[in-house]
């Protein structure tokens, strides 16, 4: 079956994947997950330790002076957006939960910046829990490699990857296709010689 030895390479590929934000808690991720829209991990990660070492707290975000945040975040772009963004849910999160990140799917997508995608990533990353969550990488890959169709959208991409993997696997699964997308399958100058999975892209794409 295509979907078993897909599988089967990326187990190769990524043995033990290991999501790429940086972060030490529940927040810190979450806030590097909506930081990282439209931009690299690499590039979040050169900005959030600034970040958090200057603020360290919940508290200590919701009460920093907006335009100081915007500095910190310039490099990544949308930095205004994605300030106002972390500051709010820095505030929503110690007013209204205690300073306890909520843990229910509803709550979370309540706070700015987060959507179904980010959830996703969160609590599989977090919390373990049966997640995939497809961003560019995920998406271009399994199209590329006729998971899915073209014109698929993201949410129909993510119920035909729930259908393709066990849900034991999804978790493990998401973060092997980003990572395969991120440096194997590239929408640009893809590295095909010598991928095992040629045979079944799409698009019959080769490096010259």
């Amino acid at each position: 079956m295509k979907t078993s030895r897909i599988g089967e390479t990326l187990d190769v590929l990524f043995p033990n994947p290991q999501c790429e934000i940086l972060y030490h808690n529940d927040y810190e991720l979450l806030m590097a997950i909506v930081l990282s829209a439209q931009t690299t991990d690499k590039r979040v990660n050169m900005v959030t330790p600034i970040l958090f070492q200057k603020y360290p707290t919940l508290t200590a975000l919701k009460e920093a002076p907006l335009d100081d945040l915007e500095i910190i975040l310039r490099p990544i772009g949308s930095f205004r957006k994605k300030a106002s963004y972390i500051q709010n849910m820095a505030r929503i999160i110690v007013d209204e939960y205690e300073g306890n990140v909520p843990k229910d799917r509803e709550l979370l997508m309540r706070l700015p910046g987060v959507g179904h995608k980010t959830v996703n990533v969160f609590l599989s990353e977090y919390y373990g829990e049966d997640a995939i969550a497809v961003d560019t990488h995920v998406e271009r890959v399994s199209k590329r490699l006729e998971i899915a169709s073209p014109k698929d959208s993201v949410l129909t991409v993510e119920k035909k990857l729930m259908k393709a993997f066990p849900k034991n696997e999804w978790g493990r699964r998401h973060i092997q296709l980003v990572l395969f997308g991120r440096y194997y399958c590239k929408a640009i100058k893809p590295s095909c010689e010598g991928c095992s999975l040629k045979d079944i892209c799409k698009k019959k794409i080769r490096s010259k």
